[in-house]
């Protein structure tokens, strides 16, 4: 028996473009109640990263792919192939890199291995939305003589953040700011540097504020103004608003706002034609606010969600959405008159004749750094196999 375990050190969740590192360690576990132990020989194990899509057939018509058939490997083969078993199509892998052959361990040894690879920048962003998923995993495949191949998957995170690409690193590695006292590998100097400009270019893109003033109308008049700071985020990010109803000439009696993403699929993979958009709400927010000169909302934006982004298949864009109820009297009539002699008593009418409306105000939505995304991911960085 050989434990294998797998280790993303940084946490599971990266940026496309940056390395990822696995420490992969093979252990022959010397148990304290076994009578006799004897050591264990591997042939051969090789890791690969690989992307998953899946579409969902009543939404989303793909075309036939090859690569399906693929996914069935008969026990006796030696091909290394990461997503056997998987449901959908394999559209992007990296090389696989051989970890070793013929490995030998005693009782009790252990040896461990370092696997790095740069994940590609023109990739999707790990989704699971209601249409499309795209779900990447690192396997590591070994086998022993005459023995089915093992799989160990580690699953993780991929954000995609639009501009890396183009980026040309600067051939001066003088200018760069550098620890004397640490001696750096050129991927991870080159990784370290592409986070802190992931984060810089974040900065920059989501600090810039500007007053946005919406006036809300419906067909009768004025309800009142909307204001809004900026309109583009990062994910855990909070998104706040005002509302100023004191210069309405019709009043609002209630407001909700929803932060919501808009899955559309592309027009040539659409099972129907003009088939409907899917929505996902991940915040709202309702208040009562008859005789309200003032209000504001605050809305979280989810570390788990997914940016705006969009591919050849899927687009997903964020919004907000306000509805709001409104009064079809005046001001003054919400409200009646008792009929106790001794004092005037005012109580809220048992009837009213209302109307209602919806806006959608878009935002934009960018990724934030992989370290803070790590703490809420609902992967594990470490992972393992018994074989």
């Amino acid at each position: 028996m050989i434990e294998v375990l797998a280790k993303l050190g940084r946490g599971p969740v990266f940026l496309a473009g940056e390395v990822l590192e696995c420490v992969i360690t093979f252990t022959n576990p010397l148990s304290a109640s076994s009578t006799s132990a004897s050591s264990e020989m591997l042939a051969w194990a090789s890791a690969q990263i690989h992307c998953q899509f899946h579409a969902s057939e009543n939404r989303v018509a793909l075309p036939p792919s090859d690569g399906s058939k693929h996914d069935v490997q008969a026990e006796n083969e030696t091909v290394f192939v990461p997503n056997r078993g998987e449901r959908g199509q394999c559209i992007l892998s990296t090389p696989p890199k051989i970890l070793f052959c013929d490995l030998r361990l005693d009782p009790g040894e252990s040896k461990s291995y370092s696997y790095c690879e740069t994940l590609p920048v023109d990739g999707p962003p790990s989704f699971r939305g209601q249409s499309v998923k795209y779900v990447y995993k690192l396997t590591i495949g070994c086998q022993r003589v005459n023995s089915p191949i093992k799989l160990l998957r580690v699953p993780f995170r991929v954000l995609v953040l639009h501009g890396l690409k183009d980026y040309q690193f600067p051939q001066d590695e003088a200018v760069a700011p550098s620890n004397p006292f640490l001696e750096e590998e050129e991927g991870l100097k080159k990784d370290s540097r592409l986070a802190d400009l992931a984060t810089e270019l974040l900065m920059v893109a989501t600090s810039r504020r500007s007053l946005h003033l919406y006036n809300i109308s419906n067909t009768r008049g004025k309800v009142g103004t909307f204001c809004i700071f900026k309109t583009v985020y990062k994910i855990g990010e909070d998104v706040i608003g005002t509302f100023n109803f004191s210069e309405g000439d019709i009043p609002c009696l209630q407001f909700s706002v929803s932060l919501q993403t808009e899955e559309s699929i592309q027009e040539e993979f659409q099972r129907r034609r003009g088939q409907p958009v899917s929505f996902t709400v991940h915040a709202r927010h309702q208040e009562s606010c008859l005789h309200t000169a003032q209000s504001s909302f605050s809305l979280p934006i989810p570390l788990s969600s997914t940016p705006g982004f969009t591919t050849n298949i899927v687009s997903l864009k964020w919004r907000l959405h306000f509805e709001f109820v409104t009064s079809g009297e005046s001001a003054g009539t919400c409200l009646v008159r008792g009929s106790q002699s001794e004092a005037v008593t005012w109580t809220g009418l048992e009837q009213m004749e209302v109307d209602t409306f919806s806006w959608d105000l878009p935002i934009k939505v960018l990724p934030t750094n992989p370290i803070l995304a790590s703490y809420v991911s609902q992967f594990s960085s470490t992972n393992s196999i018994t074989i």
